[in-house]
């Protein structure tokens, strides 16, 4: 039987932004933006529906006088990801 996929990790640049910071732990707003060629306004959007449900932390600070955006994935975050990962392996036949 297969199990349900994840709606808030079933799009493809939240994905992208949770592969992302599943690596790295924790990436600043430019970083992403660059890594998944996004425009600001849709990645901010994205951004705030993890945050929401619980897979981000958002850290804004100042750098030099200058916004900065941190992003870091929680350990609920981490988990959720291994599990769509899990349950998309288990449509491909290899879980």
């Amino acid at each position: 039987m297969f199990k349900d996929l994840d709606p808030i990790l079933h799009s493809q640049l939240r994905l992208a932004v949770m592969s992302l910071l599943i690596s790295v732990k924790e990436a600043e707003f430019t970083f992403i933006k660059e890594k998944t060629n996004s425009t600001a306004g849709n990645l901010s959007v994205q951004i705030q529906k993890l945050k929401d449900a619980g897979y981000i932390d958002v850290i804004k600070q100042f750098r030099d006088n200058y916004p900065l955006t941190v992003c870091k994935i929680t350990k609920d975050g981490v988990r959720a990801f291994e599990e769509y990962v899990g349950n998309l392996q288990s449509y491909l036949g290899k879980g």
